[in-house]
């Protein structure tokens, strides 16, 4: 994890194409996710209604890494 990322807790509304997600923040921003490669690598399953912890960039706050999945 670099110095420069948040982590937050979410819940994934939609499904997009290309292991793209929309995400619903605690605070209510909505973000687009992706996911992280050990996610891919695993095969981890992302559907809609997931609770996630995803990873912000703290230059661009509305793209985000989806880095586990409760």
């Amino acid at each position: 994890m670099s110095k420069n990322t948040l982590k937050k807790r979410g819940i994934v509304l939609e499904t997009l194409p290309n292991a793209n997600f929309r995400v619903r923040l605690e605070d209510g921003k909505e973000v687009l996710c992706h996911l992280a490669g050990k996610l891919r690598l695993y095969r981890i399953k992302i559907l809609a209604g997931d609770k996630v912890i995803i990873e912000l960039s703290s230059y661009d706050l509305k793209r985000g890494r989806i880095v586990y999945r409760e």
